[in-house]
């Protein structure tokens, strides 16, 4: 762990200058709260920055230009790509592998699961995404829609109608399967 102390000097002291280092530290705070550990906050991102590219890719998205200059040192994963204009904070992304995460926003405490398209269509516009938003492996999620607060998406739905909030909805195209904790069968307008 010495050694990951090392690594992370640089990675630290930008948590303690940068403008988004309270972000940084409810993420951390975020990630470990899902992974069920109390670790104290440094040690917690030493943590995260040895064991999860995943959460090295929000990182290094968080602090902007100046992963130019310390990316080296803790690689991020190369199948998962951010480029959405703001994420608010406690995104977790578990497992990350080949997801594309383009949307116009994303809220607060989302979490996102492998081989996951948040992005465009021929419109070129993306997916506003609320807070404590859910979307699980494979699923799509395509064009300017809106994706209300605590929904889950199923694994691999394609959504490309919003959603209103407390909702679950799964299927090709996707429709709600849950509204408010009630079971139901509803199509997306």
């Amino acid at each position: 762990m010495f050694f990951g102390y090392m690594r992370c000097l640089p990675h630290i002291l930008i948590i303690k200058t940068h403008r988004k280092g309270g972000v940084i530290k409810l993420d951390i705070k975020h990630w470990l709260a899902v992974q069920n550990k109390s670790l104290p906050l440094i040690k917690g991102f030493v943590h995260l920055m040895v064991s999860y590219p995943e959460f090295r890719n929000l990182f290094y998205y968080r602090i902007g230009g100046y992963a130019t200059f310390i990316h080296f040192l803790y690689r991020k994963k190369p199948s998962l790509y951010l480029s959405t204009s703001q994420i608010g904070s406690g995104l977790y992304i578990q497992h990350g592998d080949a997801s594309i995460i383009a949307a116009k926003s994303i809220g607060e405490n989302c979490w996102i699961n492998q081989g996951v398209t948040v992005g465009y269509t021929k419109s070129g516009k993306t997916p506003f995404i609320g807070d404590r938003v859910t979307i699980n492996a494979g699923a799509k999620v395509l064009g300017g829609i809106r994706i209300g607060n605590d929904v889950v998406i199923g694994a691999n739905a394609v959504v490309v109608k919003d959603v209103p909030d407390n909702c679950t909805v799964v299927g090709v195209p996707a429709y709600i399967v849950k509204r408010d904790g009630i079971k139901v069968r509803e199509e997306l307008k």
